[in-house]
């Protein structure tokens, strides 16, 4: 609501101002209306109003009013002295009159828009300053007949208009991109936060099953999760890491499944690279700890896995199958798969393909990532 209260205030004020504005110049002399120019009346008046209020919108957010005040007086002083100066000379178009206005157009981007001036400070000076070398040359060695200077004062401020137009744009699409991105990162911290707890959740209950049993192969399970757990916590949230380091970590987790299971599984993971790819971490564990979860848990027996990857052409290229009993099938959907999917989307948005296929009792994923 301040938002809302401090800009229609500074409207209000600005109008206010730009109506004493002309009202003054009006009566000093100094402003010749032409009251037959009813729509230019208008948008003049109209343009100084906006910017009056631009000027104390921003004023009202700043904390050191007293010192922006005075550089807001320094400049209106400064405008009122060219005014003057230009009054006192019989010149039409002074080049010298030109030249202050285009030092107190600078003046005025500086005051309202420090940050947007430093950033582009050789563009917009050096653009006014261009158009300025243009309209002295025309002004001094043109032929008045020709009606070239009329052009060259269209170009000397409505040329940087139209570039700081533009710059602005360029900097609010910047800012829009650099927000898309942070949001793109934070959702993707998010999602790999669901992920580890539910990985560990089902780990952890393995180990209870195990430590309930006293089962002798507990302290290697043990060992096998804390290296698991550093490289989920230290490896996971980097942005990208080695492929062979994910086939190592996925390699520990078969190691500790079968160190857990006393039924025949037939696990098997067959992996082919020929170059040291680098992807996003913990994208094929999702898959694996499903086959496990929702097949060889469901079956008594002839329970298998069987895992391929293949990484070559800048392109990684992952399947997994597994068979489960149909009746087991669990009617709730688990979040494992839903935010791999939603991690694939903004970690690879158009460079992967990802499927399921489920029939006669086997249940199959692929996952192909570009990485060009």
């Amino acid at each position: 609501m301040n938002f809302f209260k401090n800009k229609y205030k500074a409207l209000i004020i600005g109008f206010i101002i730009t109506i004493l504005l002309f009202v003054i110049l009006e009566s000093i002399g100094f402003l010749l209306i032409n009251p037959t120019a009813i729509l230019e009346n208008i948008l003049i008046v109209f343009f100084w109003w906006l910017l009056i209020s631009f000027i104390v919108y921003r004023i009202q957010l700043l904390k050191d009013k007293k010192t922006t005040l005075l550089k807001i007086a320094g400049v209106v002083l400064s405008f009122f002295g060219i005014l003057v100066f230009d009054h006192n000379m019989d010149m039409v178009d002074n080049p010298m009159t030109i030249s202050l206005v285009v030092v107190f157009c600078i003046c005025v981007i500086y005051l309202l828009a420090p940050g947007f001036f430093k950033r582009h400070q050789l563009i917009i000076i050096g653009g006014f300053a261009i158009c300025l070398s243009y309209f002295i040359y025309v002004r001094l060695f043109a032929n008045p007949a020709d009606h070239h200077i009329e052009g060259a004062v269209v170009i000397l401020f409505f040329v940087p208009l139209f570039t700081l137009i533009l710059l602005w744009f360029y900097d609010q699409w910047k800012w829009f991109q650099a927000l898309k991105s942070e949001k793109t990162k934070a959702e993707l911290a998010l999602l790999k936060t669901q992920i580890n707890p539910h990985f560990f959740f089902n780990t952890l209950n393995n180990l209870y099953g195990l430590t309930v049993e006293q089962s002798k192969d507990a302290p290697q399970v043990v060992l096998k999760l804390s290296e698991m757990m550093r490289y989920t916590i230290y490896e996971g949230k980097k942005e990208v890491v080695n492929l062979n380091q994910e086939i190592a970590y996925l390699n520990n987790y078969i190691e500790l499944q079968k160190i857990r299971f006393h039924k025949n599984v037939v696990i098997e993971f067959k992996h082919k690279t020929d170059a040291n790819y680098e992807i996003a971490p913990l994208l094929f564990i999702v898959s694996l700890e499903n086959a496990f979860k929702h097949g060889v848990d469901s079956l008594r027996e002839n329970a298998f896995i069987k895992m391929n990857l293949i990484a070559e052409n800048d392109e990684i290229s992952f399947s997994i199958e597994n068979n489960f009993d149909p009746k087991e099938v669990s009617s709730e959907r688990g979040i494992g798969i839903e935010n791999l999917k939603k991690r694939l989307a903004l970690s690879y948005p158009n460079k992967y393909n990802f499927l399921t296929i489920i029939e006669n009792g086997i249940y199959k994923s692929s996952l192909k990532l570009n990485l060009k």
